[in-house]
């Protein structure tokens, strides 16, 4: 498993923009021991080989769950890493399939994860952009690879990035009063962890109210939300965590910020010991780059202006603290609503990524 979550630090040695994973983090997510993901999941992890070397990697992934439930017969795949080499991909891809007909499933698609919290889709354009811990970052051959083996695009994800001066502080300031005054809603902040944790799992309620439409979506389970507790909301600042709740202090909305951790994780070189803690520790505190992670708004009082609320509390944590950019994770492109939430901020475009398809 090692050598598996260890190849891309060969392939991309050196490289300016991609962003490597802390090893064990990465050898503890595959593990069935540590990862609830596996309660409602399978995968099979493959290694290609050529001269006694690893020239490749993949996991075939069945969530049973969207099998099972959802009724969507398909076979993912992820973690999908290769040299240019057409053979390579061939022979990796050639397992997936065998899996998938195996399973009397009908189609593969990939490169994703086991579900909606993991990282999504080949870039298909942005190749001199940083990457992110919450993304993958690829050759440009690998979606060429793809493409020569018969798949064809399934969904296209785009991402894009803002100043942070762009944001009208005066306008949310206002907004965020009116629509609190109308709706009896109180937004939370916050300054320690152990606060902001009594709200994780109703967050998730709220996460999957607003994310269940998309053609995407898998649900969390429970077990999956207390591994992603203690995997991530230990390590997220607590400020830049956002909750807004109704008079009966329900959870309506709710937002995840974190520092841009890209530079420090390229400084540690996938081991957190000695120093690479301390890079990730430093670019906690003092980045000046921030990812929005996560945004989520429950049906009831989606187009009412609750954002407004999200983004007012962000301006007046951001700006005593200089932040500059601001990078959105990858979205569908044809996910309008979410469109329209951002497009005050006059943001750009800087990369494209897609899920590729292919019937069995």
């Amino acid at each position: 498993m090692k050598q598996f979550v260890t190849f891309p630090f060969s392939l991309y040695k050196n490289h300016k923009y991609w962003v490597p994973p802390i090893i064990q983090d990465e050898i503890d997510n595959f593990n069935p021991k540590k990862n609830p993901v596996f309660e409602t999941a399978d995968a099979q992890f493959f290694v290609a080989i050529k001269a006694g070397k690893i020239v490749g990697r993949i996991v075939a992934i069945i969530n049973w769950f969207e099998v099972d439930n959802q009724q969507i017969k398909k076979i993912r795949f992820g973690w999908f890493d290769i040299v240019d080499d057409i053979e390579v991909s061939r022979a990796l891809i050639a397992k997936v399939k065998e899996i998938g007909v195996k399973n009397k499933l009908n189609y593969i698609e990939g490169p994703v994860g086991f579900n909606n919290l993991d990282k999504t889709g080949v870039l298909i354009d942005g190749f001199d952009h940083i990457g992110t811990m919450i993304t993958w970052y690829n050759h440009p051959y690998y979606h060429k690879h793809l493409e020569q083996l018969g798949f064809v695009k399934e969904k296209e994800y785009l991402e894009s990035k803002f100043k942070f001066k762009n944001v009208d502080a005066v306008y949310f300031d206002r907004v965020s009063k009116i629509i609190k005054k109308r709706f009896k809603l109180t937004a939370l902040d916050f300054t320690r962890t152990k606060d902001v944790l009594p709200y994780v799992d109703e967050m998730f309620e709220v996460f999957e109210e607003s994310y269940s439409k998309l053609s995407t979506f898998v649900p969390i389970s429970a077990p999956q939300i207390a591994f992603f507790k203690k995997k991530y909301i230990s390590f997220i600042n607590p400020e830049y965590i956002k909750f807004v709740v109704d008079e009966e202090q329900k959870l309506v909305a709710f937002a995840i910020v974190m520092p841009s951790f890209s530079e420090a994780l390229q400084k540690a070189k996938g081991k957190l010991f000695p120093f690479g803690l301390f890079h990730l520790l430093k670019a906690r505190k003092y980045a000046k780059e921030v990812t929005f992670y996560l945004i989520g708004v429950t049906p009831s009082y989606q187009n009412k202006g609750v954002h407004a609320i999200i983004f007012d509390q962000y301006t007046k944590t951001f700006a005593p603290l200089g932040i500059e950019n601001c990078i959105r994770t990858p979205e569908l492109e044809d996910n309008e609503a979410i469109k329209k939430l951002w497009h005050k901020f006059d943001p750009t475009v800087h990369k494209k990524r897609r899920t590729y398809r292919k019937d069995l």
